[in-house]
């Protein structure tokens, strides 16, 4: 399955340190890897998932690739979590014969991670995303604060955005509430002229009847 990224996601190119890579846009800044997003470069790959694990909260590890064997260039590339894998503990002494205390371990055997490969048409492309991590995540105070400030502005956008329309709401009501005051009087003033089409009809029917009252009495 191969896509671009959609409309929906609202991703765009820019250009840094003179490659070209996709980078969320401000409205949707957590786009979620999935099969088929294409990329320019491995490096564009390499810091989409960078940003989308910092927002998520779990650090991106550079893991295992996959070289041509005529050239030696990189073919493809796994991109995953740090605390991917098991670490292996090595007991032994130091040279003053003190034992080491053992380092916590921050392997805890994470599977998320996305795989991407280099594809005949000169794009990288994802061709797997493993989504659910072991661990909680932690989301740096950087990260939640520009998270929060995101929604606020988004919140504030759409606020601003549904004081125009109720503006606008209102100005059509207005325009309505005009347009059916015109309706209105034009309504009485045909009213107004029926009731004096039917009396003058009344009168004409009453001279008639005299009219014709009188000449009877001639006769």
């Amino acid at each position: 399955f191969r896509s671009s990224l959609s409309p929906s996601l609202c991703a765009r190119v820019v250009n840094r340190r003179s490659y070209r890579f996709l980078k969320p846009m401000e409205d949707d800044p957590a786009v979620e890897p999935r099969e088929g997003i294409e990329f320019e470069s491995e490096d564009a790959a390499k810091m989409f998932y960078d940003d989308y694990s910092r927002r998520l909260g779990f650090v991106m590890r550079v893991m295992s690739c996959r070289r041509s064997e005529k050239d030696g260039r990189i073919l493809a590339r796994r991109l995953g979590c740090n605390k991917e894998g098991h670490c292996v503990s090595h007991r032994g002494s130091s040279k003053l014969g003190s034992v080491r205390k053992p380092r916590p371990s921050t392997r805890e055997g994470c599977k998320a991670m996305i795989h991407v490969k280099y594809d005949r048409s000169g794009k990288w492309v994802i061709t797997k995303f493993v989504k659910e991590h072991n661990h909680p995540l932690v989301v740096s105070p950087r990260e939640a604060r520009q998270s929060l400030d995101d929604k606020d502005k988004r919140i504030q956008e759409l606020t601003i955005e549904l004081r125009n329309k109720k503006r606008l709401c209102e100005a059509y009501k207005e325009q309505l509430d005009a347009f059916a005051g015109i309706v209105e009087e034009h309504i009485n003033r045909i009213a107004k002229k029926v009731d004096n089409v039917v009396n003058n009809l009344k009168e004409f029917e009453t001279i008639d009847c005299e009219l014709l009252q009188s000449k009877q009495d001639a006769l």
